[in-house]
C-alpha cells in the first residue's frame, strides 16, 4: 500500500509541476497569434506572361495587381491590365485588331498549415471583367450572283466579355521584399455581347476566345 502511495505521489507531483509549462506554451502560442497584425501589408505586382506573349505573339498584356495580406491567411486582390491584339488570319486573310483596359477582383486563400511561413499555397477566385471595340476587315469576296465585291467585318464594333477565375498558386519569398509567385487560372465565360461579330477571337484579360481556357500567371511582387 506505501508503494502505491508514493507511486500516485509520484505522478501528481510529476503532473503539478508540467501544468504550468503547458499553460506558459499555450499563452505563447496565443501570444504569437495575436502578435500578427490584422493588416499584415500590401503586395504590388507585375505580371510577366503577358509581356512575354505580347513580345513573341500577336497578342498579349500588361497587368499590375494590388494584394492585401489579412492575418497570412485572407488575400483581397485586384488586378488591373491592358490588353493589345494585332491578328492575321494567313486561311482567311481576316484582320482582327483590339485593345482596351480590363479588371479583376477576387480574394486568395493561403491554404498551407503554418501561415506564417515563407511559402505560401493559395487558392482563390476572381471576378473579371472588360469592355473593348474591335476592328474586323476581310478582303471583299466576289459575289456569284450581283458580280460585285461583299465585305465582311466593320471599325469600332462594341463587345464586352464577363467571366469567372479559379485560382491555385504560390508565393515564395526571395530576399527582403521580393516575392516570386505563379498560378494556374481555370476561366470560365459568364456573359459576353459581341452581336455584330459572333465570337471575338481574342478578348483583353481573358485571352482567345471561348466558353472556358486555362492560362497561367507569374507575377514578380514587392510585400510592403
Amino acid at each position: 500500500m506505501a508503494q502505491k502511495r508514493r507511486i500516485y505521489t509520484f505522478i501528481l507531483g510529476l503532473i503539478c509541476s508540467v501544468m504550468p509549462l503547458f499553460a506558459q506554451q499555450q499563452k505563447n502560442i496565443v501570444e504569437t497569434k495575436d502578435s500578427i497584425p490584422f493588416i499584415n501589408g500590401i503586395s504590388v505586382s507585375a505580371e510577366m506572361v503577358g509581356l512575354v506573349e505580347y513580345a513573341v505573339s500577336d497578342h498579349g498584356q500588361f497587368e499590375a495587381s494590388l494584394r492585401l495580406n489579412i492575418k497570412d491567411k485572407f488575400y483581397p486582390v485586384v488586378e488591373i491590365g491592358y490588353g493589345v491584339c494585332d491578328y492575321d488570319d494567313d486561311v482567311t486573310k481576316v484582320h482582327y485588331e483590339t485593345k482596351a483596359p480590363y479588371a479583376r477582383a477576387g480574394v486568395d486563400f493561403n491554404i498551407l498549415k503554418n501561415k506564417h511561413d515563407i511559402y505560401k499555397l493559395f487558392c482563390g477566385l476572381r471576378y473579371g471583367f472588360t469592355k473593348f471595340d474591335v476592328d474586323l476587315t476581310r478582303p471583299g469576296l466576289k459575289d456569284p450572283v450581283w458580280g460585285n465585291d461583299a465585305y465582311y467585318g466593320g471599325e469600332g464594333i462594341e463587345c464586352n466579355y464577363h467571366w469567372l477565375e479559379a485560382v491555385m498558386g504560390v508565393d515564395a519569398k526571395i530576399w527582403g521584399p521580393l516575392h516570386l509567385g505563379w498560378s494556374v487560372r481555370y476561366r470560365q465565360r459568364l456573359s459576353y455581347d459581341c452581336s455584330d461579330i459572333g465570337e471575338c477571337w481574342y478578348v483583353p484579360g481573358y485571352g482567345k476566345a471561348g466558353s472556358s481556357r486555362i492560362g497561367a500567371v507569374f507575377n514578380v511582387t514587392f510585400h510592403i
